[in-house]
């Protein structure tokens, strides 16, 4: 069963992306809204941590909380998604698991 995980704490001064990403199973996918999405910086750890996961793991981001962070220009990998898209992900998946 497959679920999306939802983060939205800052990386740098919370351990949830951390505490998430060694539960993750194959197939489960991660979607950052807020100061999660700190974590796409380019060059930073969380970011590292993040692209170096397999490909089964689909990445998510909120496009308005991507923006609103200046955070425009994302790598390939990672799927932005606006509010309707963060919905439709939360139906496509067995299961959503907030990390509150």
């Amino acid at each position: 069963m497959a679920t999306l995980h939802l983060l939205s704490h800052s990386p740098f001064n919370d351990g949830r992306l951390d505490s998430c990403l060694l539960l993750l199973s194959d197939d489960d996918g991660i979607l950052l809204t807020g100061d999660a999405t700190y974590a796409l910086q380019p060059g930073s750890q969380p970011a590292r941590a993040l692209q170096a996961l397999p490909n089964s793991n689909t990445l998510f981001a909120l496009l308005e909380d991507l923006q609103a962070r200046g955070l425009d220009d994302q790598p390939a990998r990672i799927v932005v998604v606006d509010y309707p898209g963060f919905v439709e992900l939360c139906t496509r998946f067995d299961k959503v698991n907030a990390w509150l």
